[in-house]
């Protein structure tokens, strides 16, 4: 397993610092695949709160090599992702259904009924119906044992934007239906090939849902994500930066990044 070449706290939060953001990315597998073997272990079962994007797609590749290898079984794993663009259909490329299944879901042994996702087909009338039964669902598999996030360059996590909620209030929301920040449709264009045809809205699991789980590993790399990474690790805790609400459960959280994205960083 590659190690990190700076290992520190801040503010409570455990942080890795490796010279390559591949080396986190198998890290973070190795991670990952202790901690299902773990649960399985001493409960039978496991509980994963999974991310979508670029950056977990090395994570993802280095599971699948586990598997294959034959040293790592999905049979007894359930999984929610974090959210969903909405509308969407699920048969979309660019649908986060369809990210799963290429990346993981259809080259593991995961029972389909075990990977739970937000639907981008849900008409609107049931969208708020839909997402407070995903959160339900949560909390009847017992809660997630593990979330893997990303960051984004707003300070995002999931599709939790920027706000001006009091802290009180961001702490506990819930899955929902949210309106796309432009920081975010911006950095979608790249997928979505212009910006008109990016969504404007999303579905995303709460923040509260994230806050919830045991263990938390959030991957950051580059340069672009420098000062986000700063201000949520060192920041005010404020729902202007998503990321900073992670602060309040400090103790759960571990931080993988690269020498871009802890550029700024005081230490």
């Amino acid at each position: 397993m590659p190690q990190s070449t700076h290992r520190f706290s801040v503010n409570g939060a455990r942080v890795e610092i490796f010279e390559r953001s591949s080396d986190a990315s198998e890290f973070a597998a190795d991670q990952i695949r202790g901690l299902i073997q773990s649960c399985l272990t001493t409960r039978g079962k496991v509980v994963l709160g999974l991310a979508t994007g670029s950056t977990p797609e090395p994570v993802y590749a280095r599971l699948v090599e586990a598997h294959q290898a034959g040293s790592l079984s999905f049979e007894k794993v359930t999984t929610f992702n974090l959210d969903e663009y909405y509308p969407m259909s699920p048969l979309d490329p660019q649908s986060y259904r369809s990210y799963m299944h290429r990346h993981l879901f259809a080259k593991v042994d995961i029972p389909p009924h075990q990977a739970h996702l937000l639907d981008g087909t849900v008409p609107e009338a049931f969208v708020n119906d839909h997402t407070a039964q995903f959160d339900q669902w949560i909390k009847a598999g017992g809660g997630l044992d593990f979330q893997l996030l990303g960051l984004g360059r707003n300070g995002h996590i999931g599709f939790n934007e920027p706000s001006n909620l009091p802290i009180e209030q961001a702490l506990k929301l819930s899955t929902r239906i949210v309106e796309l920040h432009p920081m975010t449709i911006a950095d979608a264009v790249k997928d979505f090939g212009s910006e008109a045809l990016v969504p404007r809205r999303a579905l995303t699991m709460g923040v509260a849902s994230i806050l919830e789980a045991r263990s938390i590993l959030i991957l950051a790399f580059g340069e672009r994500k420098a000062s986000a990474v700063a201000r949520s690790l060192q920041g005010p805790i404020t729902a202007e930066v998503p990321g900073s609400l992670l602060q309040t459960v400090a103790g759960q959280v571990t931080w993988l990044l690269d020498t871009g994205s802890a550029s700024q960083i005081l230490r």
